[in-house]
């Protein structure tokens, strides 16, 4: 598990250095061509296929951070078992639909290599491989998902619903043995009322 989250920090590192490269290439072709008249060619190119690899990235952390926004009204007034079974059909559409990402990203990898971008000249493909990224990742933590549900080890309440960041600081703090903050109280206050 420590190499997991070795993994996921890593993709958190390099979320942030392609945002921090977003913000420095835009803004810097901003001031040039107006103040300057000028710009950086590459720097628009760049920037759209950093961006491409910040949301594919995004969406995996997301993903295991449960981070994405979710509505559970329907299957919260489920049954434990129609939960349960939600669950697992649920998880097998997203691995589905994960694979068919992942082998049509795999069926244009040729094509892709002898497409070039217009700018720069680099084959799309290394720009399209975040799919590669977002597949993979996305399966691999649904699959570890549904090896947790069928050992027991998640709890009926935890089968859906997205965490909000105040509620990730909580589970943080508690996982890491630290009590009795206010926001962890506060919210578990509201979820039992």
């Amino acid at each position: 598990m420590r190499y997991v989250d070795w993994l996921f920090r890593l993709f958190e590192i390099a979320l942030v250095i392609l945002l921090g490269c977003m913000v420095v290439m835009v803004f810097g072709n901003v001031v040039l061509r107006y103040g300057f008249n000028s710009g950086i060619t590459v720097s628009e190119e760049l920037s759209r296929f950093a961006f491409i690899w910040l949301a594919f990235l995004g969406t995996v952390v997301g993903f295991r951070d449960r981070a994405h926004l979710g509505a559970d009204f329907l299957v919260s007034a489920l049954p434990p078992l129609g939960r349960k079974i939600c669950f697992v059909i649920c998880s097998l559409l997203i691995i589905w639909s994960c694979s068919l990402i992942f082998i049509g990203t795999l069926r244009g990898h040729s094509i892709n290599m002898q497409n070039y971008s217009p700018v720069m000249g680099l084959p799309m493909e290394y720009i399209y491989a975040s799919a590669y990224v977002l597949s993979i990742g996305i399966i691999a933590l649904t699959v570890a998902r549904l090896y947790e549900f069928a050992k027991g080890r998640i709890r009926n309440e935890d089968l859906f619903g997205a965490i909000d960041a105040e509620e990730a600081l909580a589970i943080e703090a508690a996982a890491a043995g630290k009590t009795g903050s206010t926001s962890g109280g506060m919210h578990s206050q509201e979820k039992n009322p």
